[in-house]
């Protein structure tokens, strides 16, 4: 093991104790424990252990992404992952597009892969590893390349240790079978008893077009068989201006229509993201306090939605009654349901003596004590920080209109839009699904109008998303739609409901998904780079 800290100034390099830090290393089994306690004040910046592994070109490894959009798949060795650094620095920089990752901390290389808190390996080489010091820091497991071994990180960085103060700088599961990882994981975070959602969502058809009108009329469409209805963006005036609803979308406001929503047996739902404010907002103009700066004094931009949105700062109380206020406001109106989104912003700023991991976790603490049990999705969130806190979590990127958005956006940072990398997202995180928390697959989308998707890929966006996910959501006005898209409907709607004992297995191109059904064992075979199902 190697830490590497700052006392008084000086930077330091130890893989032993020394006199101003006692290391204790407990192995129990598969885990492993390592803690230190600090003779002096000093500030951690990093610490890593080595494993040697047998790394094959032919083996699947599993690279949890940063946080809910971040690509994750089993990849292969050869395969690299996308560095927005090596993009058109003018477009990158100017959209923000390297502050919705992890690119703002963590350098890429082409001789490493890399992932968190969660790997896994399959073929000849077996492993999983899971990070169980997730209040803490976040675990970066790196594979390298060129020197057959496995390198984690635990992300210390900024974390201040008082003199005579002791913290676990690792606590982590190794197992060398993967069978046996993934079952221990499970036992870790024991099955929860989450509610299945099945309900409408206004973004993925209007955006942030929407008015009382087509709230209404969507809302009007929907059968005793959906438990869920959330207004999506749009609502408000600008992005962190929350209790502003737009007076000629909704001139009413929203109540009447939260308590339409009650009246037909629906949960209410309400899309906010409480740590941003964009640049047209009133509090962005009246407050620029609120804004985090960095250490020059700049404002911490968090990405280039709207007209360029900006992180929060959460060390200021004023900042946390106002998000308190929002929130509860919503809560009085009759909201059941919270998605939050962008929350990744929350850590975009670098706070003082805390890690990374400890902000966001304390974040969405914050989120979960101002909520209590009201129900929350996760959005644009980080994945292990995220359990405990919510009940739900988005586990891929936006769904985007054709199967694989516009061409150029391919060569960005990796949270991009994408239905192709959200169906494969939903796959390949559905171990996480009832145990970390609900997954949202985010939505299906089977009408005709508005859409690029052809129809076997929206067929197979909707059995994917019913068949891995906790939340089942469309933005589809369903009155329109034809019998070919009522029996689909309700295909996908069963197969939430009933179906059992999923398995898949990757093989090149494809991914061949079985399942119980009534009964019946049934086999799906997904062609990951057409979006369709493969029929025999």
């Amino acid at each position: 093991m190697r830490l590497v800290y700052f006392k008084g100034g000086q930077k330091h390099t130890i893989t032993s104790s020394n006199a101003d830090v006692a290391i204790n290393e407990i192995r129990n089994g598969n885990r492993t424990t390592i803690a230190i306690t600090a003779n002096e004040e000093i500030i951690l910046h990093k610490a890593d252990v080595s494993y040697p592994c047998h790394i094959n070109y032919k083996d699947m490894y599993f690279l949890n992404g940063y946080q809910s959009w971040t690509d994750t798949k089993e990849y292969k060795l050869a395969e690299r992952l996308r560095n927005i650094k090596k993009s058109p620095h003018i477009i990158s920089h100017l959209y923000a597009m390297d502050k919705y990752g992890d690119a703002t901390f963590y350098n890429y290389s082409i001789r490493k892969s890399h992932g968190y808190d969660v790997f896994y390996s399959k073929g000849k080489f077996e492993s999983f590893i899971y990070n169980l010091n997730y209040k803490t820091a976040y675990l970066i497991i790196e594979l390298i390349k060129d020197r057959s071994s496995i390198h984690l990180i635990s992300d210390v960085r900024g974390l201040k240790v008082s003199k005579g103060q002791s913290v676990n700088i690792f606590d982590y599961c190794y197992y060398d079978k993967f069978e046996e990882g993934l079952m221990a994981f499970w036992d870790a975070f024991p099955k929860r008893n989450v509610k299945k959602l099945f309900g409408y969502t206004s973004w993925y058809n209007y955006y942030q077009n929407i008015n009382e009108e087509i709230i209404l009329r969507d809302l009007e469409a929907l059968d005793d068989r959906f438990n869920l209805f959330q207004i999506d963006d749009g609502y408000e005036t600008f992005v962190g201006d929350w209790l502003d609803v737009d007076p000629k979308k909704f001139p009413n406001g929203l109540k009447p229509i939260i308590d339409k929503i009650h009246k037909k047996g629906f949960k209410a739902g309400l899309w906010l993201a409480p740590f941003a404010a964009e640049t047209k907002s009133r509090l962005f103009s009246e407050h620029p306090d609120w804004i985090r700066k960095d250490r020059k004094g700049r404002p911490i931009k968090a990405g280039g939605n709207w007209s360029g949105f900006y992180a929060l700062d959460l060390d200021k109380q004023e900042v946390i009654a106002y998000i308190k206020e929002c929130l509860v406001h919503y809560m009085d109106l009759g909201v059941d349901f919270f998605k939050l989104d962008f929350l990744y912003a929350a850590a975009l700023p670098q706070y003082e003596n805390k890690t990374r991991c400890m902000v966001q976790d304390e974040a969405y603490q914050l989120l979960r004590d101002i909520l209590g049990d009201r129900l929350i999705l996760g959005c644009g969130a980080n994945i292990i920080n995220s359990y405990e806190h919510f009940d739900y979590l988005r586990v891929g990127p936006d769904v985007s209109l054709d199967f694989d958005d516009v061409f150029y956006m391919r060569l960005f940072h990796r949270e991009r839009v994408s239905t192709k990398v959200t169906i494969q997202n939903t796959i390949y995180r559905s171990f996480m699904n009832n145990h970390l928390f609900g997954n949202d697959p985010d939505v299906f989308l089977l009408r005709d109008e508005n859409i690029k998707l052809t129809l076997p890929q929206r067929e197979a966006l909707s059995k994917i998303n019913a068949l891995f996910g906790s939340v089942l959501m469309t933005s589809d006005d369903i009155a329109n739609y034809d019998e070919d898209k009522k029996k689909l409907l309700q295909e996908t709607f069963d197969i939430f409901e009933n179906a059992h004992n999923r398995r898949y297995i990757t093989k090149g191109k494809l991914i061949y998904i079985t399942y119980e059904l009534h009964g019946e064992l049934k086999h799906l075979t997904y062609n990951i780079k057409k979006g369709v199902f493969v029929h025999d």
